[in-house]
């Protein structure tokens, strides 16, 4: 691998990644399990999705530290390059359109309260995790293609899914610059409208607590500020790629963002539920580390 591809800066950053990610997001999925059992609500089933989702991540992260320990250089089995890769982008466009339907269900809830509450049923939230996943997966699949087709394989396993052909270019550029499309550019101005529209609405409504509208708008920045740090960098570089005609060497670091951002979501979690919070009678904190049994006031939020 070059030298402008610092493999000690990449190995870093996998492993503060996997330290501090892997158990913020058990406990996630714990809490949002405890939840769901309880009181299934749309919001928590599709992040709990997204928990699961950065759990896959997080799983095969280690294979990512060996190549970084590797100098980027991949000496484990070529299906396992296959197998990491796909599971490495495939989650990461996931996390974003989970994300995306996460605004949306703000967006109902906030504008279209009694349609909201007729669209609460599980079912419906349990489709579009599964659509999700379906065009993520769907999505990547290219990874496969361009690593195993007769055609485009190569013979050339020291290093995963990197140092394309003219003939996997064609093929995975345009696919490239489509994921940006569909998956990033489509996701995000759906979230900025969707929680735009929510930080108007809360203002408009007057008997709205100023401190709960402070902490929707808190949640809603957040949220974007993620999606555009975290998100829109790595999915630039397939607009870059394309135009190009290779994939530009700054991806490694723009994938970085994206790799972090599994940290990240228990925090967009714990504003985004009521699972993490200590007031609630199946709260995590309070069931299993507090320990306190006493009854609280009845809360009207999820």
């Amino acid at each position: 691998m070059e030298q402008v591809v610092r493999s000690e800066v990449i190995l870093s950053v996998y492993i503060v990644t996997f330290l501090i990610g892997l158990p913020a997001n058990l406990l996630a999925f714990c809490a949002f399990i405890i939840k769901i059992s309880s009181k299934p609500v749309a919001t928590d089933i599709l992040l709990v999705n997204l928990t699961v989702s950065d759990l896959l991540f997080l799983i095969i992260l280690p294979l990512k530290m060996h190549e970084a320990a590797s100098g980027m250089n991949w000496d484990l089995p070529k299906f396992l390059c296959s197998i990491t890769a796909f599971t490495f982008f495939s989650t990461i466009h996931t996390s974003s359109l989970l994300l995306t339907a996460v605004s949306v269900v703000r967006y109902i809830a906030v504008a279209f309260p009694v349609i909201y509450l007729r669209l609460q049923k599980p079912i419906y939230a349990v489709v579009i995790s599964a659509v999700i996943w379906l065009i993520s997966t769907a999505q990547c699949s290219i990874i496969f293609i361009t690593q195993h087709h007769p055609d485009l394989s190569t013979n050339n396993s020291s290093i995963c899914y990197e140092n394309f052909t003219e003939n996997q270019l064609k093929i995975l550029l345009p696919v490239r610059l489509e994921s940006f499309i569909v998956l990033c550019l489509v996701p995000l101005v759906i979230c900025v409208y969707c929680y735009a529209s929510c930080i108007l609405i809360l203002y408009s409504r007057p008997r709205i607590p100023m401190m709960q509208k402070q902490k929707a708008i808190g949640m809603a920045l957040g949220t974007l500020a993620m999606f555009l740090i975290c998100v829109v960098p790595y999915n630039l570089s397939h607009v870059v790629g394309y135009f190009k005609g290779e994939s530009p060497k700054w991806r490694y670091y723009a994938l970085l963002l994206s790799t972090f951002n599994t940290c990240i979501d228990p925090i967009i979690f714990y504003f985004s539920s009521s699972a993490f919070r200590c007031t609630g009678k199946k709260s995590l904190f309070r069931k299993y580390i507090l320990g306190v049994p006493r009854q609280v006031p009845s809360s009207n939020q999820e």
